[in-house]
């Protein structure tokens, strides 16, 4: 693979994970117009599967119906996987409700343990050298970049809660969708998956939303929601990975963090001290060294 092509993929990948960073920030914002998070999760998802959906009507005619068809146990299988990516959307986005989103990023980003403790226990593998100190850079960056060590932030319980739910289900999701229908075209794997989430957001949204709809969430928020959460992230990824492999544009792809801590500070005037600020470089740290190629930790 050439040089050039290479940082196309850096480059794809950067503006994906800098897409995921701002999302955050932009759900705040909808939250400080009177939204809720039944509107929010419920705008992005259709405007969502209607970008998706429009996707895939451009590939199938483009490909003149040759690509290949998902299966039906294929389907049943991407949209159970979907429904861990409705939680994670649903878990998130509630996060943010009750604490900064600058801490709900890093609560988020504890899928780098997670997910080699989801593999340890599903998949019976011994964690390699390097995997277990990315784990313990990983927790000390989130001591750092939450203020426990001094003590000096008090955050609401349900906050950091469901923060770590948050992960647990993005963990489930990235898991699952690495191993589930892969022989089909990656619009497609993205719209059963995202119809799977749809049944969890709806259903959260029938047993929570007490007052009335306000439908200007669509127009003033959905789209916005939409393209930088759902539509554009996983198609310049799909885009972007393949030119760079996994090793690498997981690297890019934490670029997310600091974006997301930037966008807090700038847009919501979230204070983010020198501490917290090390601890984000720590769990960045953490994450190059999970996918670097040092043979000598493994």
């Amino acid at each position: 693979m050439t040089n050039s092509s290479k940082l196309k993929g850096v480059f794809l990948i950067a503006l994906g994970a800098t897409s995921y960073g701002m999302l955050a920030t932009f759900v705040k914002m909808a939250y400080t117009e009177g939204f809720t998070t039944p509107e929010v999760t419920i705008a992005q998802f259709i405007y969502g599967i209607t970008g998706i959906l429009l996707i895939n009507a451009f590939q199938k005619a483009q490909n003149k119906n040759q690509a290949t068809k998902a299966t039906p146990k294929t389907i049943a299988q991407l949209l159970l996987a979907g429904t861990s990516l409705g939680m994670t959307s649903v878990f998130y986005y509630l996060a943010v409700k009750y604490i900064p989103v600058s801490i709900a990023i890093v609560l988020l980003m504890q899928t780098v343990w997670m997910g080699v403790v989801f593999e340890m226990i599903l998949e019976k593998k011994i964690p390699s050298g390097k995997k277990i100190i990315s784990m313990v850079v990983v927790l000390l960056g989130t001591a750092l970049a939450t203020n426990i060590i001094e003590n000096q932030m008090v955050f609401d319980w349900r906050g950091i809660l469901l923060g770590l739910l948050s992960a647990a289900s993005f963990t489930t999701t990235m898991f699952t969708a690495n191993r589930v229908g892969i022989g089909i075209s990656s619009a497609q794997r993205s719209l059963y998956m995202l119809l799977g989430g749809a049944v969890i957001v709806f259903g959260f949204a029938i047993a929570n939303q007490t007052g009335a709809f306000h439908f200007e969430i669509f127009a003033k928020w959905g789209i916005v929601l939409a393209l930088f959460g759902t539509i554009i992230p996983p198609l310049l990824f799909n885009a972007g990975f393949p030119l760079t492999g996994i090793g690498l544009g997981s690297i890019v792809s934490a670029l997310e963090l600091p974006v997301s801590v930037l966008m807090a500070y700038f847009l919501l005037n979230e204070n983010v001290h020198g501490l917290q600020w090390l601890g984000i470089g720590l769990i960045i740290l953490a994450i190059v060294i999970m996918n670097s190629n040092v043979k000598k930790l493994d």
